[in-house]
């Protein structure tokens, strides 16, 4: 885990736990991809949720192995957080993921999604894909084509602290219908990010058309 990983799900625990709380009386929240290497979400998941963490092997911060990447042992509807962290990258088919995410979530389920839009070649054990700004939205129609329809919250490219890493934040809603129970958006209490969206607006905030290490000077 990487610096901002950690700083951006805190945002977005900050930003919907009261709005996710309202909605059920037991908070239950898995994440895809939790073995504990230099950190874990789970560190600024609020105490009171029940968070359970997937991943391939057994090893820190593992609750549940899962041996088929797209298949998550959860019932419909049974969800209601799914957090994933440097993960999509290495899903060569990542959408069809996306899917059983959204199987799993409850109507008013919440993915937060972190991927890195730049950054170095490393295979876990392949890597295969990087976000850009208009990922979120690719994302959503393909949900709506397979008959769910689907909200994109919000999305944004955050700048770097120490690391080399710029993170694709984007926060997915199972059903479009509940947009009003989620009336907070992590862009509107930070500045540190490009090319934000909300589904409160038709623009990009912050636009920029080149990533930190292009508008750097040796360039």
């Amino acid at each position: 885990m990487h610096d901002t990983s950690l700083t951006n799900a805190k945002f977005f625990f900050d930003t919907y736990q009261n709005s996710i709380r309202s909605n059920t009386e037991k908070v239950k929240v898995i994440e895809i991809g939790s073995q504990d290497v230099n950190g874990t979400i789970r560190s600024v998941c609020p105490a009171d949720f029940d968070y359970v963490g997937l991943d391939f092997q057994d090893a820190k911060g593992v609750d549940i192995v899962i041996t088929d990447p797209y298949k998550l042992p959860f019932a419909n509807e049974s969800v209601d957080v799914v957090v994933s962290n440097s993960c999509f990258e290495h899903s060569e088919l990542f959408w069809v993921l996306f899917l059983e995410v959204l199987r799993v979530l409850k109507p008013t389920g919440l993915f937060y999604l972190n991927a890195p839009s730049n950054g170095a070649y490393h295979r876990y054990p392949v890597d295969c894909w990087r976000f850009y700004p208009d990922s979120g939205h690719a994302l959503i129609l393909w949900a709506r084509r397979n008959g769910i329809d689907s909200l994109l919250l919000e999305s944004y490219t955050s700048h770097k602290k120490m690391d080399i890493w710029n993170d694709f934040i984007a926060v997915f809603l199972k059903e479009r219908k509940f947009e009003h129970k989620f009336p907070a958006r992590i862009v509107e209490k930070i500045s540190n990010f490009d090319n934000g969206w909300t589904s409160k607006s038709n623009y990009l905030l912050n636009h920029q058309p080149f990533p930190e290490d292009l508008r750097s000077p040796q360039f």
